[in-house]
């Protein structure tokens, strides 16, 4: 036990509860923040809010798994390193953009489906193989995702200005859409920030009322864990889909599943390879059928409906209730 989880465990349980619910404020805030700084830069500087979802807000927003997976490759937990990212993807995908397309019905443009959900789509069945194939993730394999995600990241940077992302006349959202580059940008970083500690602690308050009431580690970490480093990208989305910013809310939980597979695993396993147990083949197949599911439904009319969300959801439950069955003790 690492001494931040030393710490919470020592807490009292009401105080970890009480912890939770002001960490999730905390996560909300700064969700907040993201989306009316990220919303007015794009419009300043003539990017899409699809391009900004899927880079600044993406990226800021996967921190935590950023965190937990580097840490965890380090320690040469392989199976929590990947499977955090496993089951941060399926989180993504599955309870985040299903339960935010249950909230309101989510428009698709075309160009987040062929440019950017075949870069995931593509990337999710790289990463099966590679890592599937020999239960490892090896610093070639790291190499290979790593440069895959520069070549990714220029591409977008080259068509940054490209209309037809779905959300070019959107308004700017809130009041102070004149406010300056320099406090737009101060509030993005702030809001990224509040996000990414806020989670931090909940992360760990959470696994000590876990652990408190006799859950297994094994269970605290593909759930817990990887719902709990998947905050950001719920609050983001969420407070993104109720104003109507919907090229940041998708292209966020997009942008971040690209992100969490190349650069999060890239990085780790260049930095420090790791093996993994064979259990990972099912998981890996597991995401790969939720990341197709979610590209199929996202062509159906070109947006995913309240029905369409409430499927997703369901898949993801019924995915997680299955591990729950197989691996709780």
């Amino acid at each position: 036990m690492n001494l931040v989880d030393a710490f919470f465990a020592d807490l009292p349980t009401w105080v970890n509860f009480f912890v939770i619910a002001g960490t999730i404020l905390v996560v909300g805030l700064g969700a907040h923040w993201v989306v009316e700084s990220s919303s007015r830069l794009a419009k300043r500087f003539g990017v899409s809010e699809l391009v900004i979802g899927l880079t600044v807000v993406a990226f800021g927003t996967s921190a935590p798994e950023f965190a937990v997976t580097l840490i965890a490759a380090f320690r040469g937990q392989g199976d929590i390193s990947v499977g955090n990212i496993v089951g941060s993807n399926i989180f993504n995908l599955g309870f985040i953009l299903g339960g935010c397309a249950m909230v309101r019905a989510i428009p698709v443009s075309r160009t987040l489906l062929w440019r950017d959900g075949t870069v995931l789509g593509a990337t999710t069945l790289l990463l099966l193989a590679l890592i599937g194939w020999d239960l490892a993730l090896s610093r070639v394999d790291g190499v290979i995702l790593f440069t895959l995600l520069g070549v990714y990241l220029g591409f977008l940077y080259k068509y940054r200005h490209t209309v037809g992302d779905g959300d070019e006349d959107s308004p700017v959202v809130g009041e102070g859409a004149d406010l300056s580059l320099w406090h737009n940008g101060a509030l993005l970083v702030l809001g990224l920030a509040a996000i990414v500690i806020g989670s931090n602690l909940l992360i760990g308050s959470a696994t000590a009322v876990a652990r408190t009431f006799g859950i297994s580690e094994w269970v605290i970490g593909v759930t817990i864990v990887a719902a709990g480093t998947s905050a950001p990208e719920f609050a983001t989305s969420l407070m993104a889909v109720i104003r109507g910013r919907y090229g940041i809310s998708v292209g966020n939980l997009v942008g971040s599943n690209i992100f969490n597979l190349l650069g999060v695993l890239g990085l780790a396993g260049m930095l420090h390879p790791v093996t993994i147990a064979p259990m990972a083949r099912v998981s890996l197949a597991a995401l790969t059928g939720m990341v197709f599911l979610v590209l199929i439904l996202m062509r159906t009319g070109w947006r995913l409906s309240r029905l369409e969300g409430l499927i997703l959801f369901l898949v993801a439950a019924g995915m997680w209730t299955l591990d729950f069955t197989i691996h709780s003790p």
